[in-house]
């Protein structure tokens, strides 16, 4: 039996002054009570309770540690509270972790829609391109595209991120339009070089049927931001995530290459520290964000220079 469940029964005899009522309300024996009360006062070397055929009552000392047990036992169940508290209500610090591009653009609005409904939580909001180590920086939740990798991490799918061909309309009037996925091979291409490791896009027909075609780099960067302002410059085609285009295709900066055609999706996950007992604040954000991925999520996007 822990220290705190004996400290309980000891001041349950004091206040009834009965090891047998104290027994009655743990639903035991008076003499597993009597053993446990007996047990304190061999660790702490002193008798605490005065015993006589009229009943109970404490020593000076026993007295002095009753006292300090109602406190102690007065901030456990505070504790526990807090605890319960925070299950039911989202509350204290969130920390939340994306990469650069899918943050500034997509998840920003999100969390501050979520910070709305739930003003009791404060939110640490980091963006990083690079693999981040969710245990060891402390993040709570983190959004991530791809396919997952095997680990002791806790996930939820939340939806899919399609990409697409697109380049500015000086450039197409200037190299031609590709009118079937082999063309790009004279192209200049413009690579996120995160997804598109090396120069290979695998462009899928309408149909169905995927074409293997060697590229032509022009420009590779891990910044999704700067492949973007390349094809808005009019460097070449680029292949970038519909919500990273969208801005552009609206203002016409931008226009679909291989209009119909597409690439390889990726994956949305919520990814957390463990799959077994994850906060309720996780739980809720992570509840909040799963639907908001449905459809063509891209389009309902607020323009980009209205969240810088």
């Amino acid at each position: 039996m822990d220290r705190l469940q004996a400290m309980e029964m000891f001041v349950r005899v004091v206040e009834t002054g009965s090891f047998s009522q104290a027994a009655k309300e743990f639903a035991t024996t008076q003499p597993t009570v009597t053993k446990q009360v007996a047990a304190i006062e061999r660790r702490l070397q002193v008798r605490l309770l005065n015993r006589n055929t009229r009943g109970v009552s404490p020593t000076e000392a026993g007295g002095l540690y009753y006292e300090k047990c109602k406190s102690i036992l007065r901030e456990a169940e505070e504790a526990d509270s807090v605890v319960r508290l925070a299950q039911q209500q989202p509350q204290g610090l969130l920390r939340i972790g994306s990469s650069v591009a899918f943050g500034r653009r997509v998840l920003v609005p999100l969390v501050l829609e979520f910070m709305a409904a739930h003003p009791e939580l404060q939110v640490d909001l980091s963006f990083e391109d690079r693999y981040t180590d969710l245990v060891g920086q402390g993040i709570d939740v983190a959004v991530r595209m791809g396919k997952l990798a095997d680990s002791s991490l806790g996930a939820r799918f939340l939806g899919i991120n399609p990409w697409l061909l697109v380049a500015a309309p000086a450039y197409l009037r200037s190299a031609g339009a590709p009118a079937q996925p082999m063309d790009l091979e004279r192209h200049a291409a413009l690579i996120y070089s995160s997804v598109q490791g090396n120069d290979v896009w695998r462009v899928r027909a309408p149909d169905g049927e995927t074409a293997t075609v060697p590229v032509r780099s022009a420009l590779r960067s891990n910044n999704l931001s700067a492949v973007l302002a390349a094809a808005r410059a009019g460097l070449g085609v680029a292949a970038l995530p519909w919500y990273v285009a969208n801005d552009s295709l609206r203002s016409g900066t931008l226009q679909p290459v291989l209009a119909g055609h597409s690439l390889p999706e990726q994956e949305i996950h919520a990814v957390f520290p463990s799959p077994k007992l994850v906060p309720r604040k996780v739980q809720a954000f992570i509840a909040f964000l799963q639907g908001r991925f449905d459809g063509a999520w891209w389009q309902a996007l607020p323009p980009h220079s209205t969240r810088e």
